[in-house]
This record gives structure tokens, sequence and C-alpha cells, in this order.
């Protein structure tokens, strides 16, 4: 069987000159904080980036199907987007929100055009990080509606500041993480391994009453607000059964709180089917986080809610000193505008339609995969033992992770167990791209052997 063949690409990486990539690790385990992790065995250094490709010192090119975990939405060093921040540098790097600036308040107009004209989402806060966007929707609901107490999945990823660390209910950690006073975590509506299943086409309903229940008997009758990602990123690309968000969505109102849908990873068109990932559940959130995609890589993100909400926060001084400033902001409209210009949403539906048919295909040949999920270009694949006991597999899940970088692919992972390989590529990706990440995962799966096909 002969190994995969990386699609041609007509960009030249730039003769890299710096220093090895032994001297930056031995320079990053001196200097940097130990708690950064690093992906592979024998830690990767990125150099240049071309759209869907990355390079490394040496000049090698990988496939980039991870998009730096979903930041990269329109493709790497863009043209567009390179530019629209080289004409903002050449200007003003600077100016805090404490002065006017066009670039600010035009992509705060356009942002917001984005959303359903119904919707009641007019107000937009900037901010640096999918994290900070996250604490800002937290203490806007708190103060909005005087109550404190918190509503979050088992399974989900908000941040890795200490508040949003503590909204996750995720376990993949050395240690527990800080659990963030007044958070309670409703059970994952996880159709794979959860009490309902696929063929339960009452699911969403089933797994929404555990967060009334959590209302009704393990708070004070009384929450501030409820969030989730319309499909779980960090915690392996698990999206949430029909009618889940409409019946939670009713729980938490009820009880006086507000409803956040966390699109840090699903917005943006990714999803394909929607620019935003709650459109696919016939929901209104009251607030919409979003960070990664918005920039294409700029430290940029922004908190997304009504008129009412946000006068809360006029109760106290409260400002960011860079969120929207004026080169992250150029970002932002640039990204938008290749989103749109370029029919991007509509590209992740078509290709990223073919990538999950083929790669549910190659779940036919291996009883090592367990599911294939996702929409659009946010798709996962669930490693198993085998079929029949569905028990995950972490392992096997590394063993491929590893084994694909050396054949030219970068993916992710993720799940409570490390067993699911997480694909979230620039928008984009071709499809012959996407049959390369195929034949590679067919290659590291048939080398494996865990279990015959």
């Amino acid at each position: 069987m002969s190994l995969p063949a990386i699609p041609s690409c007509d960009h030249s990486p730039r003769k890299y000159t710096g220093p090895s990539r032994a001297d930056v690790l031995a320079m990053r385990r001196a200097h940097l904080t130990p708690a950064l992790l690093t992906y592979y065995k024998e830690p990767i250094m990125i150099v240049e980036g071309h759209m869907q490709w990355l390079y490394d010192e040496t000049g090698h090119r990988y496939l980039d199907c991870l998009g730096g975990i979903v930041t990269v939405s329109v493709g790497h060093s863009h043209p567009a987007v390179l530019k629209a921040m080289h004409d903002q540098i050449d200007q003003l790097v600077h100016s805090t929100t404490i002065y006017l600036h066009p670039n600010v308040a035009e992509f705060g107009k356009r942002l917001i055009a984005t959303f359903p004209a119904s919707s009641g989402l007019d107000v937009c806060y900037f901010t640096n990080s999918g994290s900070e966007a996250n604490e800002l929707a937290m203490l806007m609901s708190r103060l909005a509606t005087g109550n404190h107490d918190f509503i979050a999945l088992r399974n989900a990823y908000h941040g890795m500041t200490n508040q949003a660390m503590g909204l996750a209910g995720l376990s993949t950690w050395k240690q527990p993480l800080p659990q963030a006073l007044g958070v309670r975590h409703a059970l994952c509506p996880d159709r794979l391994r959860g009490p309902w299943r696929y063929d339960d086409p009452d699911a969403g309903r089933k797994y929404a009453a555990d967060v009334a229940d959590l209302i009704r008997f393990g708070t004070t009758g009384a929450v501030a607000g409820f969030i989730a990602e319309p499909i779980q990123g960090v915690g392996g690309t698990v999206e949430l059964p029909p009618g889940y968000l409409h019946h939670a969505y009713a729980a938490v109102r009820a009880a006086g709180g507000v409803c956040i849908s966390d699109e840090v990873q699903t917005g943006f068109g990714r999803t394909g089917e929607s620019f935003w990932g709650f459109e696919q559940h016939d929901v209104m959130p009251d607030i919409v986080t979003m960070a990664k995609s918005i920039g294409n890589g700029a430290p940029l993100a922004a908190c997304v809610t009504t008129r009412k909400i946000a006068e809360s926060m006029t109760k106290r001084l409260h400002f960011n000193t860079y969120g929207g400033n004026p080169v992250s902001a150029a970002a932002g409209l640039a990204t938008l505008d290749t989103i749109q210009r370029e029919g991007l949403q509509a590209r992740s539906r078509d290709v990223g339609g073919y990538f999950k048919s083929q790669l549910q295909g190659l779940q036919k040949k291996h009883q090592c995969i367990g599911d294939v999920r996702g929409k659009g270009l946010l798709l996962g694949i669930e490693m198993v033992k085998d079929r029949d006991s569905m028990e995950p597999s972490g392992p096997l899940a590394a063993q491929v992770h590893e084994r694909a970088r050396e054949l030219g692919l970068l993916v992710g992972k993720g799940g409570i167990n490390g067993q699911v390989l997480r694909m979230a590529p620039p928008m984009c990706i071709s499809r012959a791209d996407c049959d390369f990440a195929v034949a590679v995962f067919d290659q590291c799966l048939t080398e494996a052997h865990p279990c015959r096909s």
C-alpha cells in the first residue's frame, strides 16, 4: 500500500534562517511556563502558513485540518486579511475605546448584520479572546438578572481563564478543574454514549429535563444563565440533539435566566447550514460569544447581546484596553468580507458534507471508528476498541494523531478520554484535500490494525 500523496500547492515557502527547532524547544522549556502543552512526542515547529497549508522550519508541508483550533477561518496569511492589517499598522496600531475609531464602529455594525433581524442582538462588546468573552457574558448575565447561579454542560469547554474553566465540565485534565462558585453541570446530551441515543427522536427533550431538574432541585430556583456550544468542540464534536436547546432555554428563562450560545467554534458559517450554530436549533439566545474565526488568527473576540442586557454594564466602570483595537478590527472586517465574498459558508456545507460522507465510508471499512459526526467543516471521528463494546480508545486516537502528522496531516484531539480526532480546517479547503485526509486516516488505521475491517 503506497503512502498517500499530499495534494500539490503552488506556494513556495521562504528559506528559514532562525534558531533551530532544538534551540527553540530548549528556550521554551527554560523560559516559558511548563503549563504550556505541545502536540506530538516530538513537537513540530511551524514557521510559515499559506491558506490550508503549514510549513515547518525544514520547508516540510502539512495540510492543516485543525485551523489553529478553528482560529484560521479563511486561510493562513490570506492576502485580503494581511493587506487590511498592514494598511492599518501603517496608520495606527493602538487606540483604546475611550477614543473613537472607525474600524471598531464599522465592524460592530457589520457583525450585528449577520444576526437575524428579529433577534434583538444589536450590541457588541469586543474582547481579546473567547475566554474573556465568556467571562463577560457571565458578568452581564448576573448584573442583568440579579441572580448568581449558572448552568453549563458536562463535557463542555468555554476557555482558560479562572471563571471560564469553572464553567467547563471537561475532565481530561491531570487534576480537577477549579469549580466556579455557583456553577452546576447538566447531563451532556451525548447521543452516542448517553442514556438517549441517536435512535430516540425525543432525546433532546429528555436531556433538557436535567436542566429543569437542576433549577428545581440544585439551585435557589433562580438562575443567572445557561451556556452551551451548539456543537461541543474540545469535548469531542458532540452535536446537541434536535429540540434540546428549545426545551433548555425555556426552563432557564422561566427561572429568570438568560441563554448564552458559545459560538467560538461553530460561528462564522463553519457549520455550513447557517452563519451561527444556534440558528440550526430554531432558538434565539440572549447573548452570543465568539472568537477564533472572527479575525482569522488576530487576537479578537466579541460578546453580542441585547441593548437591555448590555445596559446592565453601565452601572459600573468597565473598559477593555485592547478589545476592538484598530488592527484586530481591520482583520475582523477583512475576514468577514472574505467569508461573504468567497461564499465560504456554502463551501463549508459542500466540502464539509463531502468530507463527512468520505469519513463515513471509511467507518464502514474500519471497525475501530465508532462514530463520525459534526456539521460542515467541524467534524469528529470517535475511536473505539471495537464497535461491539464501543469502548472509547484514547490510545488509538493518539497513535493515529502522531502517524497522521508524519504523513503530512495535522488534526486535533478531544473528548473526555482523548478518543476523538477533530477536524476544523480553514474553510478554503478543497475536496482533493479531504480525499488526502481520508487516505491518511485509512493508512494510519490499516497500520495500527487494532481490529479487522
